[in-house]
């Protein structure tokens, strides 16, 4: 039998700084990024003295745009468009080049976005990774710094100021005080920014994205992860002083320093710092979803864009590596009694894990433990912060039996706290009862059931449908109760007797 391709869609973000192009596959809540490529021309450089996009890198991305288009072809992906930011709608000669570029590219879109467009594609982008997001996106490029507030997974005003990189560098002549003044005068013209006071700052952008690689690699954090990464205000502030106050020897020395972005990152740490500064915010959120995830979901039906992200990828795991689809909802209800008291949030992981709770099965038996737990905890869904990858991690770890103590959980017991560790604990046990009692099957669990009373853990099974309390059974189902704290007891009846 032949498959039919899943659909892809291609977007290049023709920035200041560099051209990027992303080719997405599937129509998903989470964008799946298929091919990502990037080239740094500096089409912003010297246009606040001429006027006018630099000659050479024109050149430059005339020849990159011909690579990317021959790419987006070969790949199939349709639509394959271009978005062009602060540059290019700002030069004088950017019509002359968007001009060039259609001759070449035929009938491919070219939008050149507003800076209202522009902000608003990457606060998309920012709540299609983080849909709760509460307080104030910053979105730093080359030519342009786009700030939105953002109101509990809304999108609210925003606002694009001239403090790129590049359009800050050459504004301030290269002195760092002199750029301090600007920045200070041009967010000083944005009066809601001070709203963000005890909320987080979401930053998007090269230049920040290396920040969070840098800052991983002076701390011992157990996920290189960089989507969802968050430290606090100080350690933020701490950070912007180290990189605002390096040389550039001392930066190219620093781990995870972008190479290509050297001499960036000095400016674009005075404009973190004076953020921190005028919102107040209590912790800085690394988002690595931005102008072009923003594209990508506005393609989406409603009806996608609309789900829940961490439960999408659970079943788009569980879609591709799991055996019965019939079975996660199953599982949720079985697994049920063992959790009276959980939260909404609780409820929604324990959901999620029950998706994603066969991911192993066509793995080889001696690893499906660990490759389980890295499959999980890497997944390239964006919706979920690194706690809850942990959590999940080490419950679906737990249910192929990893041993407690294994090196490779370490990561997510460093994320989780005591009680969060527990919970995984006690729900991977029980989903090894449930597959062991099952066989990764709806209709042989429906045979059975679990109750906590009077200090006992309860297994109930219908002596006719299959399944019994053989030596297997009985173990895992002592280690459940032990878990929890619980005796374990085995009751049995006819399946007609109940009737």
């Amino acid at each position: 039998m032949v498959f039919p391709p899943l659909p892809r869609r291609g977007v290049v973000d023709l920035g200041s700084n560099s051209v990027r192009l992303v080719v997405y596959e599937g129509a998903n809540r989470n964008p799946v990024p298929i091919f990502n490529e990037k080239a740094v021309v500096r089409l912003g450089r010297g246009l606040q003295a001429t006027g006018r996009l630099n000659d050479e890198a024109m050149a430059q991305a005339m020849r990159v745009m011909q690579r990317y288009h021959a790419v987006a072809r070969a790949m199939g992906a349709n639509p394959f468009e271009v978005l062009a930011t602060a540059a290019v709608r700002e030069a004088d000669n950017g019509p002359e080049f968007v001009a060039g570029l259609q001759a070449r590219l035929g009938n491919v879109p070219i939008h050149v976005l507003s800076g209202r467009e522009e902000a608003e594609y990457s606060a998309d982008g920012v709540l299609c990774g983080i849909p709760d997001a509460d307080g104030v996106l910053a979105d730093i490029g080359g030519g342009s710094l786009e700030v939105v507030r953002l109101i509990a997974g809304t999108r609210g005003p925003s606002q694009t100021l001239r403090l790129g990189v590049i359009r800050l560098a050459e504004r301030a002549g290269g002195d760092m005080a002199r750029a301090r003044a600007i920045v200070d005068a041009d967010i000083d013209k944005v009066p809601w920014l001070n709203t963000g006071e005890e909320r987080d700052l979401y930053l998007v952008g090269g230049a920040w994205r290396g920040f969070a690689r840098i800052q991983a690699g002076r701390t011992p954090y157990p996920l290189h992860l960089l989507h969802h990464y968050t430290i606090g205000r100080d350690e933020a502030r701490d950070l912007a002083d180290v990189i605002a106050g390096a040389g550039r020897k001392a930066l190219e020395r620093m781990d995870g320093a972008p190479r290509r972005r050297i001499d960036d990152l000095p400016i674009a740490a005075l404009v973190l710092r004076r953020l921190l500064r005028v919102t107040g915010a209590r912790r800085v959120v690394f988002s690595a979803s931005g102008l072009r995830e923003g594209w990508f979901m506005r393609g989406m039906p409603e009806a996608i864009r609309s789900q829940d992200p961490l439960i999408a990828a659970a079943k788009d795991l569980a879609a591709s590596h799991g055996r019965d689809p019939a079975l996660p909802p199953a599982l949720l209800e079985w697994t049920q009694p063992l959790f009276p008291h959980e939260t909404m949030r609780e409820r929604r992981l324990r959901d999620a894990v029950c998706w994603i709770s066969d991911v192993g099965s066509h793995d080889h038996p001696e690893f499906r433990g660990e490759q389980a737990f890295l499959r999980v905890l890497r997944q390239p869904g964006i919706g979920l912060d690194h706690p809850e990858r942990a959590f999940l991690a080490l419950a679906v770890a737990l249910r192929y039996e990893a041993a407690a103590d294994a090196g490779f959980l370490t990561p997510a017991r460093q994320l989780l706290d005591p009680i969060n560790q527990k919970r995984a604990e006690i729900l991977g046990i029980a989903l090894r009862l449930a597959y062991t009692l099952s066989a990764g099957t709806p209709d042989l669990l429906a045979g059975t059931g679990l109750r906590v009373q009077d200090g006992r853990l309860i297994l109930h099974l219908e002596e006719d449908s299959g399944v019994f309390a053989g030596e297997s059974i009985s173990r895992r189902l002592d280690r459940l109760a032990e878990a929890m704290n619980l005796a374990a007891a085995t009751e049995s009846r006819l399946a007609h007797a109940a009737e």
